[in-house]
């Protein structure tokens, strides 16, 4: 694929609780057949290696990024099976990378999703601020007025972050809150993190198979997806 063909999802995590997200949505968008450009915040890292014991490091970033896509919720690793064919469409920026293609309304992306979002960071880009990549490339993705998916992760929240999230609205993000449903019928936590992630996808617009819909018959989520 050429640069000009590229056209990438823009996926920033932020230091919020809630990786099993993070990596829920990039499997996701990599079975879907798109391309990821990938920001991970300083904070997020910090996150990651407390809820996996994952160290992720930019000059290992690959091999990092395999061991988190392959872990499941519960902690358990090779969970996933993640192909290089798939990792190839990630692209990684540092998050200190201002000079980054995502910090530009000319570089070709297709939106961006904030997965998960911490209350920093929702009041970063509510506030059009750019104290690091993952905040330039949300303020780039509004001015571009393409999607923006913001996936709160924290409870309870204050009025400040009620006004902040009403301002990203306005601006025309979505802002959606990481709360699982269980209409799906989730037996296991990865089924959970699962609804959560594929909320974010249908918000973008991308196709998944990642929990079971509302068909508007009572009693579903007790039948298994084959029944």
């Amino acid at each position: 694929m050429t640069h000009q063909q590229r056209r990438p999802w823009i996926v920033g995590v932020s230091g919020a609780s809630g990786t099993p997200f993070a990596a829920a949505v990039l499997r996701g968008l990599l079975a879907g057949g798109e391309s990821v450009d990938l920001v991970v915040s300083r904070a997020s890292r910090l996150t990651l290696l407390d809820e996996t014991g994952i160290a992720f490091r930019d000059a290992h970033w690959r091999e990092d990024l395999r061991c988190w896509l392959e872990r499941g919720a519960d902690g358990k690793p090779d969970a996933f099976a993640v192909g290089g064919a798939e990792l190839a469409r990630v692209r990684h920026w540092p998050a200190g990378d201002l000079a980054a293609g995502p910090s530009s309304g000319s570089y070709p992306a297709k939106g961006m999703l904030i997965v998960p979002a911490s209350t920093a960071c929702v009041a970063g880009v509510a506030l059009g601020l750019s104290k690091d990549l993952l905040q330039r490339a949300a303020s780039v993705t509004l001015k571009e007025r393409r999607p923006l998916v913001v996936a709160v992760r924290e409870t309870p929240l204050s009025g400040q972050t009620l006004k902040q999230m009403v301002a990203l609205d306005e601006a025309g993000a979505v802002v959606l809150p990481a709360s699982p449903a269980f209409y799906a019928g989730a037996t296991h936590i990865q089924d959970l993190v699962d609804f959560v992630a594929g909320r974010v996808l249908d918000a973008a617009g991308v196709e998944h198979r990642l929990y079971r819909r509302w068909e508007g018959e009572l009693g579903g989520g007790s039948r298994s997806p084959e029944g």
